[in-house]
């Protein structure tokens, strides 16, 4: 009897069945805080009253003065005012239709760093993004902000500059600088024509900041988790094995290091900056792993997908190299209170034991096309083409 066929020698109606289709199965990363109830402590736990008052050290060094706070506020609200103004009443301005105006980014999360005086701000018109709405845009801007400070003494490092640029336009001074991020109406992302518009994926970033400045907004509030993000934003400016996670990314993992554990309080900021470490360590953005989910995207999208095999493999190792060297007391080196970044190039020693830097586990195949790299599933899923997820205002 042929393979396949019924009893009685009938064919099996349908012909033959296709092949069996793989699910992806996701799996979590091993999480010693959820995991203490089955893993109790049987040692006291550690006195961590100097790694604490490191980090909060640390993040007042990262914090910016009064002095650029003031600066970046003043320029922003008078930007802002000439936008608003817009909206409700724009005279005789026809050459594009502003529909709101939203803050998005670090300056208003509240986790800008010093020396980085950046503010970020959307602008959704109801039209069409052309490159000439953009640019008449600018010079409606910079003309009412002139003509709003005819009253004022301006200083000459208060004098207005602008700079029109792939995304929108810059409105700068000596001390501070507002990005303007052009975006439009969803309805109108599939009328964008490459040649006359504005990128269609860099309109999807922009819309996908407000989202993520939203959820921040009602989601990571508390404090310690902005002490955590400066901090961490810090590490991937130091760290090159840390600079493909997006501000967004930094976000979505201070937050669940301080707030998803049993008590559903806020963890320390030292446990919390440990568990960062152990969560990396663990998987967290490695292939297969669940990851974290963005929370404003529909479809169960990961957030590390955006990162390349090879990425991913590096913020692990690295991760794993650093907790190491945290577990036996060089936590200075890590923040940047001492030494340098060779930490995870060379090996160190700590109270006697020997840290050797750990190496790459992913090795790029040399004869297949970069589309055919892999045959992990979880980059066969392919889950996250858009890459909208990466917060684009930072």
């Amino acid at each position: 009897m042929v393979r396949g066929a019924l009893r009685g020698g009938r064919p099996m109606r349908g012909g033959i069945r296709p092949p069996f289709k793989k699910t992806f199965v996701p799996r979590h990363p091993f999480d010693l805080t959820l995991a203490e109830v089955v893993f109790p402590k049987v040692s006291p736990a550690v006195d961590d009253s100097a790694l604490t008052a490191a980090l909060l050290k640390r993040n007042q060094d990262l914090s910016p003065t009064p002095g650029e706070q003031t600066a970046i506020g003043n320029l922003v609200t008078k930007v802002q005012a000439v936008l608003d103004n817009l909206v409700v009443a724009p005279g005789d301005f026809n050459t594009c239709q502003l529909e709101e105006v939203r803050q998005v980014g670090s300056f208003k999360k509240g986790t800008i760093l010093t020396g980085n005086n950046v503010a970020d701000v959307v602008v959704i018109l109801k039209t069409l993004p052309t490159k000439e709405a953009c640019e008449a845009l600018a010079k409606k801007v910079e003309a009412d902000l002139k003509n709003g400070m005819k009253t004022e003494v301006v200083a000459k490092g208060e004098q207005h500059a602008i700079q029109i640029h792939d995304r929108g336009f810059d409105v700068s001074n000596s001390q501070a600088k507002v990005r303007i991020l052009i975006a439009t109406l969803p309805q109108n992302l599939r009328k964008l024509e490459p040649e006359i518009h504005l990128d269609h994926k860099l309109m999807q970033s922009h819309l996908a900041a407000i989202r993520h400045t939203r959820w921040f907004e009602e989601n990571a509030h508390h404090s310690s988790i902005k002490v955590l993000i400066r901090i961490l934003k810090d590490l991937t400016k130091r760290f090159d094995a840390f600079s493909p996670l997006s501000s967004w990314m930094l976000d979505l993992i201070a937050h669940l290091a301080i707030m998803n554990n049993p008590s559903r309080q806020a963890l320390p900021i030292n446990m919390a900056f440990r568990r960062v470490f152990q969560l990396l360590s663990a998987g967290l953005f490695l292939p297969g792993s669940a990851g974290i989910t963005d929370p404003t995207e529909p479809g169960h999208i990961r957030v590390h997908t955006a990162m390349t095999l090879e990425q991913q493999d590096v913020c692990c190792y690295t991760a794993q190299t650093l907790l190491r060297v945290l577990a036996h007391g060089g936590y200075k080196h890590i923040l940047g209170l001492e030494g340098n970044t060779s930490i995870v190039r060379e090996m160190s020693v700590w109270n006697g034991v020997v840290v050797s830097p750990l190496t790459p586990v992913y090795e790029k195949p040399v004869d297949k096309k970069e589309g055919d790299l892999e045959e992990d599933i979880d980059m066969i899923e392919n889950e996250n083409e858009d890459e909208g997820s990466d917060d684009a205002a930072e």
